[in-house]
C-alpha cells in the first residue's frame, strides 16, 4: 500500500487560517479600543468563558492576561447553569466567546450578566446573534471557512485566540508592564531563568576581589587567589572603579616581564573595563561576555557608573541554567 503524503493538507489548513487572520486583521476597530480601556479600569477579575472548543480558548486567554497583570480566570459555561454563576461578581467583567453567537449554554450567563449590569464583552461572528445583541462591547470577528470538511473549528478558534492575545497583549502596553514585572509572574522555568538580573547572580559584599591602585601585585596575587574568582577590581582612594586585572593579564605580563610582583596593580590594569546596569538580563550579560570573549563584568549602580556594587562570573549564569 502506497504511503499518503499528508503535506498538501497540512499547507491546505495553514493556508484557509492565514485568511482567516487576514481577515480578522481588517476587521479590528474601535471596539477593540473600547475592550481594551474597559478591561484597564477593571478593579475585579476578568472572567472568560466558552463552550467546547470556545472554551478552550477562554482559558488559554485567561492564562495569557493573568501572566500580565491582568487577575483572570475561567468558568465552564455548563458550570455556570449549575451554580458557578456565583462567581461573578458585579465588578468583574465578563468576555464571553461563541463563534456562532447563539451557543444554547451561554444564555443563562448572558440573561445573568445583563440582569446584574456585569460589563459583558462578546467575541463572536455574527450580528444576529443573542450574544452580539447583548453585549456592551461586541469584537466582532469575520466569518471564515472551516478546514476539514469545513466545519472543524480551525480557522474560527484561531481567530478567537488571536483577538484574545490581542488584547492581552494591549493590555500589557497599556500598564506598562515590564520586563521585571513580567518576571514576578513567572518566577520558575525558562521563561524564570530568561528574565533573571544580573542583581539576582553577582557576587556581592566583602566576596568582591577589590583592591586599592597603589596595591603592590605581591599582595595582589594573594587576593586574587582567595578570592577564587581570577578576578581583581581596581579602585582609586575615591572607591571609584578604574580597572581590571584578570588571571591572562597576569599570565601574559609574566611572559614579557620578570619583575610582576614588584608593580603596583596601576601598572598592571586594564583601565576602564566594562560594566552593566544591575537591572540588565543575565542573558545579555552573558551576550556581552561572548561577544567580548571575557569571563566576568562588573555590575554598577543605576545612580553611578563608576560604582562598582557586584561583580557577575560566567559561573553564576550557567549555574542558574541560563544559556
Amino acid at each position: 500500500m502506497k504511503k499518503k503524503d499528508y503535506k498538501k493538507i497540512a499547507k491546505n489548513v495553514i493556508d484557509l487560517e492565514i485568511k482567516a487572520l487576514k481577515k480578522l486583521k481588517n476587521s479590528i476597530n474601535d471596539s477593540f479600543n473600547e475592550a481594551v480601556e474597559v478591561i484597564a479600569k477593571c478593579q475585579s477579575k476578568v472572567i472568560l468563558c466558552g463552550v467546547g472548543k470556545s472554551g478552550l480558548i477562554a482559558a488559554k486567554i485567561s492564562a495569557t492576561l493573568s501572566s500580565v497583570g491582568t487577575p483572570s480566570f475561567s468558568l465552564s459555561a455548563n458550570d455556570c447553569s449549575h451554580g458557578n454563576l456565583g462567581s461573578i461578581s458585579k465588578k468583574d467583567i465578563l468576555i464571553l466567546i461563541s463563534y456562532s453567537g447563539s451557543t444554547e449554554e451561554l444564555k443563562n450567563i448572558i440573561k445573568y450578566a445583563n440582569r446584574n449590569r456585569i460589563t459583558l464583552i462578546g467575541i463572536m461572528s455574527r450580528k444576529d446573534s443573542i450574544l452580539y445583541k447583548a453585549s456592551d462591547i461586541k469584537l466582532l470577528i469575520p466569518e471564515v471557512t472551516e478546514a476539514g470538511l469545513g466545519i472543524v473549528p480551525t480557522a474560527s478558534t484561531i481567530n478567537q485566540l488571536s483577538i484574545g492575545d490581542a488584547l492581552a497583549v494591549s493590555m500589557l502596553n497599556r500598564k506598562k508592564i515590564s520586563k521585571k514585572d513580567f518576571k514576578k509572574f513567572h518566577p520558575s522555568g525558562n521563561l524564570g531563568a530568561k528574565l533573571r538580573t544580573v542583581e539576582e547572580l553577582m557576587i556581592i559584599g566583602s566576596k568582591i576581589p577589590f583592591v586599592n591602585e597603589g596595591l603592590k601585585m605581591k599582595k595582589a596575587l594573594q587576593i586574587i587567589s582567595n578570592k577564587k574568582l581570577g578576578t581583581l577590581i581596581i579602585q582609586n582612594n575615591k572607591k571609584v572603579t578604574i580597572g581590571i586585572i584578570t588571571d591572562g593579564q597576569i599570565r601574559r605580563f609574566n611572559e614579557k616581564r620578570s619583575n610582576l610582583q614588584d608593580l603596583t596593580v596601576k601598572k598592571v590594569m586594564t583601565l576602564n573595563p566594562i560594566s552593566v546596569d544591575q537591572d540588565t538580563l543575565a542573558e545579555k550579560a552573558l551576550s556581552i561576555m561572548n561577544a567580548k570573549k571575557i569571563t566576568s563584568l562588573c555590575v554598577n549602580s543605576k545612580k553611578n557608573k563608576k560604582k562598582t556594587i557586584g561583580i557577575l562570573h560566567i559561573h553564576n549564569i550557567l549555574q542558574s541554567n541560563i544559556h
